[in-house]
């Protein structure tokens, strides 16, 4: 007998606000919580402790604060308010069942749904790095205050929003952080043209950034941890894990008909697995960890899940940023894979920078480039933006790609002044001049050709 319209496996954020959400559309709705959520550190707050603590240089006092952050913002989604909505909240670790039908098996109670959804969350992959475990590491997840001190000389390993946010804060901090990734991006899926800056500008900030770097192995010498990272030996304090890996050991998937391969759930293009009643979103289907992503899942999962599944995930819509100083965001395709799709003459790339906004100027922050990918015919395939409020700017950009808004459109709009939107109208300027140019070209070739013929004719 099916009680539930979803049954919700939850874990994270994310799986709290899909039951918000459900619960809106008029579903019913139980919601499975562990006994115990991994607090994590809000790496975004911590990076911007200097905003509101400008003389606080300790610690102590930025974790206490980037985990107050985190508080506040997780009490609105409170599994009590969650249970005043009309959520049916079941704290218990559980297993998928089969017999006698499908069900979710928690503290001695099946709850059967018409769908499921999982949204489990992750936790920190132990690499396998040699005498990494022995040695002893952290994860963002056990970050906090239980430190006797903060560590002098910080190696964080990894490329994710997360790992170059806390790189970032740290060395702001005044410790000395070495960032190692074996790409040769310390991020991926961004313009490479923007990703140098981010790397410079980390590096002003203090930071040492290692690429294309493998660690092959970790020792402990006189209380201090050593790692053979490439052809380097490093000494360090501490060591920061930021590999992730979802939370689904215990959940019996195999027996379900759930696969997964590495570190993700295998999901379709609506978000169900390889079972068709069971959805999945957030961390644990890959990619990075990231708030407006996973809620964007959710909202698609969800719809499928409770009507009919014909909503497809679309990421070339979504943006994403990280909140370094100043600021990175994404939304769309690059110049790089842009190329890959269309006729390299099609492409139109615009750059403007932020040293010719006013309001950067009065910041003291003129670092930064607005990257836009544009069509012969004025649509908007991608941005890359890095600089003053960067996520703020995504945003409208992402707003006109998702709307059909032609770049020439834009330079229609008078953005208030000052702010970062005006770095958008100079974009549709330039977009304009150059199709006048390209007009005014062709013009001229036209009456060279038609001059040929008079003259061919004499």
């Amino acid at each position: 007998m099916i009680e539930y319209d979803i049954v919700i496996i939850g874990g994270s954020p994310v799986g709290r606000y899909a039951a918000s959400l459900a619960i809106e559309l008029g579903a019913k709705v139980a919601l499975v919580e562990p006994e115990t959520s991994p607090e994590l550190l809000n790496t975004s707050a911590l990076n911007h402790i200097a905003d509101f603590k400008p003389q606080s240089t300790d610690w102590e006092t930025a974790v206490l604060w980037a985990f107050g952050v985190e508080s506040q913002i997780g009490a609105f989604h409170s599994l009590a308010l969650i249970t005043a909505k009309g959520v049916d909240v079941i704290v218990g670790s559980g297993q998928f069942e089969t017999k006698p039908h499908l069900a979710f098996f928690v503290n001695d109670r099946l709850l059967v749904g018409r769908t499921y959804l999982l949204a489990t969350g992750s936790h920190y992959l132990v690499q396998d790095i040699e005498g990494l475990n022995k040695t002893g590491f952290l994860t963002l997840g056990n970050i906090s205050l239980s430190l006797d001190a903060a560590p002098s000389n910080w190696v964080i390993l990894g490329g994710t929003p997360q790992s170059i946010e806390l790189a970032q804060a740290a060395s702001g901090l005044n410790y000395n952080v070495t960032l190692i990734v074996e790409s040769s991006k310390i991020i991926s899926h961004v313009d490479s043209e923007v990703v140098q800056l981010l790397e410079a500008q980390l590096e002003a900030s203090g930071v040492r950034i290692l690429k294309q770097t493998k660690v092959t192995q970790v020792l402990s010498i006189d209380d201090k941890k050593w790692l053979q990272a490439g052809d380097k030996a490093i000494e360090t304090d501490e060591i920061v894990v930021a590999a992730q890996t979802p939370n689904i050991e215990s959940l019996n998937l195999a027996a379900v008909g759930v696969k997964w391969h590495k570190n993700r759930l295998l999901v379709n293009a609506k978000l169900q697995t390889t079972n068709n009643r069971i959805y999945a979103c957030g961390d644990v289907i890959g990619g990075y960890a990231l708030t407006n992503l996973a809620n964007y899942e959710a909202n698609i999962a969800l719809r499928n899940a409770l009507f009919f599944p014909t909503r497809k995930i679309d990421y070339q819509y979504v943006p994403w940023g990280i909140a370094t100083r100043p600021a990175l965001a994404h939304v769309g395709i690059t110049e790089a894979q842009t190329q890959q799709f269309y006729n390299i003459n099609e492409i139109i790339v615009l750059r403007q920078y932020f040293k010719s906004l006013p309001l950067a100027q009065i910041h003291d922050e003129t670092t930064g480039i607005c990257k836009l990918i544009t069509l012969k015919n004025g649509e908007i395939l991608g941005a890359s933006v890095f600089g003053l409020n960067a996520g703020e700017l995504i945003n409208l950009i992402s707003f006109a790609i998702n709307h059909k808004i032609k770049i020439y459109h834009l330079d229609k709009i008078a953005p208030v002044y000052p702010t970062v939107g005006e770095i958008i109208l100079q974009a549709a300027h330039e977009w304009n001049k150059m199709k006048l140019d390209r007009s005014n070209a062709r013009q001229e070739l036209l009456e060279d050709f038609f001059q040929f013929r008079r003259n061919w004719n004499l």
